[in-house]
């Protein structure tokens, strides 16, 4: 039976990469895969057509804005261009709204999400909080801080200062963003404070 699966983890955990191995594995198959993600991610140059990873790899894609309905979507798709599987790159940058129109579609094919749990103020993004609360799977993508630990929050740098301050969503990647465990990002914060007084 379909189901919605999310799979998540911090940044530079390969939640990108393997989204693609996900699709190609698909693809070998036999299936028609479905690969789509925000359009608001715009990291790279290739972006608004391309799924990219940071190791090489990418695929390309179909976006969709904030706004959009993706079960209107889906059903209008499966008209003209069917497919038998759909992959989220970047979920937790959709709406409440959509993740509920992505569990619609669950009902007739997988879905498979994936993106960040927490934003860098180690809260939950809208799309990511709905996802904990109605996927039928959910799995931790496992990556490692400096230190060693898990790395579990997502920290944005400024300037290579870790902050805890400003708009939720800032697109970026290595030069905005660390993978780190807590602790470490505790300590950061801390040398930050104590450095402006």
């Amino acid at each position: 039976m379909p189901k919605l699966y999310f799979k998540y983890g911090a940044m530079g955990s390969s939640k990108t990469a393997q989204a693609l191995m996900c699709r190609f594995n698909y693809l070998q198959k036999g299936y028609r895969v479905c690969l789509v993600k925000p359009s608001i991610d715009t990291r790279f140059a290739d972006g608004a057509t391309q799924v990219i990873s940071r190791i090489g790899i990418s695929a390309p894609c179909v976006t969709f804005s904030a706004t959009q309905d993706l079960y209107a979507w889906y059903l209008k798709q499966q008209k003209h261009n069917p497919f038998d599987v759909l992959i989220v790159d970047e979920c937790q940058f959709c709406t409440k709204g959509q993740i509920n129109d992505l569990k619609q579609i669950s009902k007739d094919i997988p879905v498979l999400c994936y993106g960040l749990l927490t934003n860098f103020k180690t809260e939950l993004f809208e799309g990511s909080k709905r996802l904990v609360e109605i996927a039928d799977s959910l799995m931790e993508i496992k990556s490692v801080c400096r230190c060693g630990a898990k790395a579990t929050v997502n920290a944005r740098l400024v300037n290579g200062h870790v902050v805890n301050q400003g708009n939720e969503i800032e697109i970026g990647a290595e030069e905005k963003y660390e993978g780190m465990c807590y602790w470490c990002y505790q300590n950061k914060l801390k040398q930050e404070k104590d450095s402006h007084q």
